[in-house]
């Protein structure tokens, strides 16, 4: 107890002159009493410790075979990424549910949900950890926000918009891993809102990923971009850019061609989920912007604004 009472008043010394107390004494020490780096609680003024929250376009489940830009861009993912994470949060275009759920499984199995495609395709394994505990305080934020009836999925893998990105960006596949449904018959606004819940994960060491397809119209796929795609691709790269985060909320009133693009919500809506956890105030950047057919491959990393404020408790039922 006396060496510890004393590396203690050195770590604190050492928040008056740095040099005293080494930062690494002073990190232990913090791990210790559950506080920041520098031996008190954070104030929320940096987020040099905050994770960056993405949205991938995940495309086919081909992709690990497809020799085509977005693949590499995915294999140099992780470069992109600025902590090592503790767990990573899917959410993905391919699980809905009425009510939000998390998945807290312990070991995630590798969902094939596709037919017709390769035999090579189905012999791919993506089998990480799960992350239970940290699903659980994602499913509490939830339900602090508003979200009286999110729930557990105890049994839930990882569906082909989880692992195939993972599965190139991430191969080790020793990082725990859970996901979060979508609400398709809710709005994309709603999804906001279900992305704000979740912006404290993001000061916890989880990275947050929303996988989707930027243009996502199975019925009317093209060998070529058709311009219906690119004034969509064009509208969200632009709104994003420059902050105009209201429209992309009421995206199917204000995009062009919305309804062509996204006959169903589901992979724009991953997107929504992300935006809303990076925070208020956070900034876009377009981190890969290729195309695969009619499929807009285009994927975006939201950066938190420093010091922005964790969100705001709503009291009414979502």
């Amino acid at each position: 107890m006396i060496p510890l009472l004393i590396l203690i008043l050195w770590a604190i010394a050492g928040d008056a002159d740095p040099a005293i107390a080494p930062l690494g004494i002073r990190r232990h020490i913090s791990s210790l009493l559950g506080g920041s780096s520098s031996g008190r609680p954070s104030s929320g003024g940096s987020n040099s410790m905050v994770m960056d929250v993405f949205y991938v376009s995940h495309g086919s489940p081909m992709l690990p075979f497809e020799e085509i830009p977005a693949r590499d861009f995915f294999k140099g993912m992780a470069k992109l990424v600025k902590h090592k994470p503790k767990a990573i949060l899917m959410v993905s275009g391919h699980w809905e549910t009425r009510d939000p759920m998390v998945s807290t499984t312990a070991r995630n199995p590798t969902i094939h949900d596709f037919y017709g495609f390769p035999r090579e395709l189905y012999e791919l394994k993506y089998e990480a950890p799960g992350a239970p505990d940290v699903a659980r305080r994602a499913k509490q934020l939830l339900q602090d926000a508003g979200f009286k009836q999110a729930g557990e999925d105890p049994k839930r893998g990882l569906d082909h918009g989880a692992w195939v990105p993972l599965w190139l960006a991430f191969p080790d596949a020793d990082i725990p891993v859970f996901q979060l449904s979508l609400q398709s018959h809710k709005d994309a606004a709603y999804h906001y809102r279900l992305g704000r819940a979740l912006t404290p994960l993001t000061r916890e060491g989880v990275l947050i990923i929303g996988s989707g397809t930027t243009t996502h119209n199975l019925r009317h796929m093209l060998p070529t971009v058709p311009d219906w795609g690119k004034a969509f691709d064009d509208w969200l790269y632009d709104c994003l850019i420059h902050q105009r985060y209201d429209e992309v909320t009421q995206f199917m009133d204000k995009a062009p061609y919305a309804k062509l693009n996204h006959p169903t919500p589901d992979h724009f809506l991953p997107l929504l989920v992300a935006l809303g956890a990076a925070g208020e105030g956070a900034t876009a950047q377009a981190i890969h912007r290729s195309w695969h057919g009619s499929f807009s491959m285009a994927s975006y990393v939201f950066k938190p604004a420093v010091g922005a404020p964790g969100p705001q408790q709503q009291q009414q039922e979502l």
